[in-house]
């Protein structure tokens, strides 16, 4: 059925056709039974699939990576697909339109995404009232926060604290994202003077000791990962999520000049798989497994779930995989996963 439906949806612009899936799908949710027809087709409960992380009681160890839910609009549509885990945004104290349009590609070859989107979301305060109404029981819901593009790195702190205080009683956890590519300058936040800065104004401002993650990108060098390793322990923030897209353009399909006409982005799909799992590995290699990390990165079947969980990763999260594998990628994974424990 999705192969059919997928035909049609990669034959329109990527962000037009990822609006229309989710219309359709809010409106099956909203017809009698639509809600259970869901639960029935996508989820899959064991209780060999739960995990418990940093505190936090999860279905599962799968969930919905930032950027697909931007502004909390489809908590309930992406938990019916069986999604222990929802991580909204990234969102900005102040809403911003992103960059401009076409800002996002598709691979198809390559099963790839190149994406510029730029942090376009509804501001904080919009996606607070969203999650003050009730959400699915039992998901788990993340905040991934970053700061506005007009704001100057030495003022970024303000930006990231404004969306970490309004929204603390909303979420279950938050990621500090200083690593995309969209936004000129971020990932400069990402050395480790700024950083430890920025994470430690935060856990100053954590007086429950929510939990906190920092989402890196995959394009650091080893004594860059060593520092984030040190930076993490320092703060004693709760972990990482590794990884975020990549700049890079190496394994893809497409020809050069394809991937040249789509310009500048984050490259994300499975092509980054390799490189996200190695990450994955060395963080906990490295820190001698004593803080968590989210594995993220080319994640559209079981062997790329079961990739990052042998690397360590304590929980896994797609994207990208859903566009290419469809509604039924949570469930492809759970059912493996659930006779291999």
């Amino acid at each position: 059925m999705y192969r059919l439906l997928k035909f049609f949806l990669f034959r329109i612009d990527p962000e037009r056709a990822h609006h229309i899936t989710m219309w359709w799908f809010m409106l099956v949710l909203r017809i009698p039974g639509g809600k259970a027809l869901f639960r029935a087709l996508f989820q899959v409960h064991h209780p060999s699939l739960e995990r418990t992380v940093a505190g936090m009681k999860f279905s599962n160890p799968v969930g919905l990576a930032a950027g697909f839910d931007k502004n909390g609009l489809y908590l309930h549509a992406m938990a019916a697909l069986g999604f222990s885990h929802i991580e909204v945004g990234t969102i900005t104290p102040v809403a911003q339109a992103g960059n401009p349009k076409p800002r996002l590609f598709r691979l198809i070859h390559s099963r790839a995404l190149i994406n510029r989107m730029g942090f376009n979301n509804d501001g904080v305060e919009v996606l607070a009232e969203r999650l003050e109404k009730k959400r699915p029981p039992g998901l788990i819901v993340g905040a991934n926060i970053g700061k506005n593009k007009t704001t100057p790195n030495e003022d970024a702190a303000y930006d990231y604290l404004i969306c970490f205080e309004r929204l603390y009683h909303l979420v279950d956890y938050f990621t500090i994202n200083v690593s995309s590519p969209n936004t000129p300058g971020l990932r400069a936040l990402q050395d480790k003077e700024p950083l430890t800065e920025l994470l430690t104004a935060l856990q100053t401002n954590n007086p429950d000791d929510k939990p906190v993650f920092l989402k890196i990108a995959p394009d650091l060098t080893l004594e860059q990962l060593d520092e984030i390793v040190d930076i993490i322990m320092e703060t004693n923030l709760t972990g990482v999520i590794a990884t975020n897209t990549t700049i890079t353009r190496s394994g893809l399909s497409e020809s050069k000049e394809m991937i040249d006409s789509m310009g500048a982005g984050g490259l994300s799909g499975a092509p980054l798989l390799n490189m996200a799992v190695s990450v994955v590995k060395h963080l906990k290699e490295k820190s001698n497994n004593r803080f968590v990390v989210i594995g993220v990165g080319g994640i559209e079947d079981y062997t790329g779930a079961k990739k990052h969980l042998d690397a360590g990763a304590d929980l896994i999260q797609a994207y990208s995989g859903l566009i290419y594998t469809g509604p039924g990628l949570v469930k492809s994974i759970l059912k493996r996963l659930k006779t291999k424990d």
